[in-house]
């Protein structure tokens, strides 16, 4: 898959958000080594706490099939800025793959920045630390 079609996929997964409180769309494109695509949209809760973020829901779809090969991920979004990981999402990318893995954000008008998971997350705590 290209890039620009796995962008096209995060964004149309936008679509699918479950969003009654923020009104803030994410959608997720998670792509494996084999070019499978794992897709996630935020899901919100009135309660906050069970909400889980749109890259969350494609990780855990992945990993839920036994994957946990990844290749890079897209994450969009329709505000002005670009759409990044919150922490709790940075911590659960970090759980499965390299420094290096590759992260899309979307903006609004579909502009992407690249960033890698050490950009994002650069003393990261992971089971060596155990």
């Amino acid at each position: 898959m290209t890039e620009k079609e796995l962008c096209r996929t995060a964004i149309d997964m936008m679509d699918r958000a479950y969003i009654p409180y923020s009104h803030f769309a994410v959608g997720a494109a998670l792509e494996c080594s084999d070019g499978t695509v794992f897709t996630g949209c935020n899901i919100e809760n009135a309660s906050y706490s069970p909400t889980i973020c749109a890259e969350r829901v494609a990780i855990f779809k992945a990993i839920s099939e036994g994957r946990r090969d990844f290749r890079r991920l897209v994450i969009a979004g329709r505000g002005k800025d670009y759409c990044v990981p919150c922490g709790v999402c940075r911590q659960v990318i970090r759980e499965f793959v390299a420094d290096d893995f590759e992260i899309i954000c979307l903006n609004g008008a579909g502009e992407a920045k690249h960033f890698t998971l050490h950009d994002l997350l650069p003393y990261s705590f992971d089971s060596s630390m155990l």
